[in-house]
């Protein structure tokens, strides 16, 4: 019985908090902080230098396509070039070469856009 005791009396004293234990729970809540930090911060700095310039990118494009008119020149994501002869909806027709042939591509496909100074 006295072996009992003696394991039971250290494994509650092993469980229980002392005063050297305190302070190190303090300084892990410091270091729990820096660690969040030293996942958020990169992360904050990615979206900055990725993700923000991508998105005005692809703004500026949105809008270029949406001001398309009749008339302007055009290059297709394919390389492709000529002046637009019709938009409807969705879909862009425009003519290329000599022999005016006429291609119908979606209004996505458009890269570059060149207003035409027509008045």
């Amino acid at each position: 019985m006295g072996l009992f005791n003696q394991l039971l009396t250290t494994m509650i004293a092993d469980a229980g908090p002392s005063g050297g234990e305190l302070a190190a729970g303090t300084a892990g809540g410091t270091n729990s902080l820096m660690s969040v930090l030293i996942i958020i911060v990169p992360l904050a700095i990615m979206y900055l230098i990725l993700i923000l310039p991508q998105r005005k990118k692809e703004k500026k494009q949105k809008e270029l396509i949406n001001s398309a008119e009749v008339g302007d020149q055009i290059v297709t994501i394919g390389g492709m070039a000529g002046k637009i002869v019709n938009i409807k909806d969705d879909e862009v027709t425009f003519e290329t070469s000599v022999e005016r042939s006429k291609i119908t591509i979606k209004r996505w496909a458009i890269r570059d856009l060149i207003k035409s100074t027509e008045a």
